[in-house]
């Protein structure tokens, strides 16, 4: 039987976990209030389409949030650069292109209003202590498995590599 916790912070959970448990969480309280331009945008002007999701947007709120809490001080800029890719240029090289800033402050000026982040004196964004709070609970809500002793797990990678390497005992 593996054994389970429960997660205390952002950084116990895996990215994945969290910002599907945040977006799910945003979206049903409707904390926030949709543009009316999120079904018809591209994130970025290197992409061709704009994106499918009918939740996509609760996803990059998530995302972002989740990036603040790690990451104190990022602005537009920066994560005009996170959420950035490749752009295709045809028969020529492709190279890195910067993503949309609209929705970057769009959705800074949201999580604002929710007093999840503040501005920053010194650029950019910080998390306010309720919206540590806030995610610290999502998080909470999390079940992650339980973190299997340290010894167990290089007694049994020796085993294996006893065994691949041809020895016989541990000494």
């Amino acid at each position: 039987m593996v054994a389970v916790e429960t997660a205390t912070i952002v950084k116990d959970v895996s990215p994945y976990e969290f910002i599907k448990a945040y977006s799910l969480l945003i979206s049903n309280a409707r904390k926030m209030e949709l543009p009316h331009w999120t079904n018809i945008v591209k994130t970025a002007t290197f992409k061709e389409l704009a994106s499918y999701g009918p939740d996509w947007y609760y996803v990059r709120v998530a995302s972002m949030a989740r990036k603040i809490y790690l990451r104190q001080g990022i602005g537009v800029g920066g994560f005009r650069k996170i959420y950035g890719g490749r752009k295709r240029n045809g028969s020529r090289p492709p190279h890195f292109c910067k993503s949309s800033g609209a929705i970057a402050r769009n959705i800074l000026h949201q999580l604002e209003d929710m007093k999840i982040v503040d501005v920053d004196p010194n650029g950019g964004r910080v998390i306010t202590s309720t919206g540590r709070r806030d995610l610290d609970q999502v998080t909470g809500h999390i079940v992650v498995p339980a973190a299997a002793p340290i010894h167990d797990w290089n007694l049994s990678c020796f085993y294996i590599l006893s065994f691949v390497q041809g020895f016989v005992g541990p000494f």
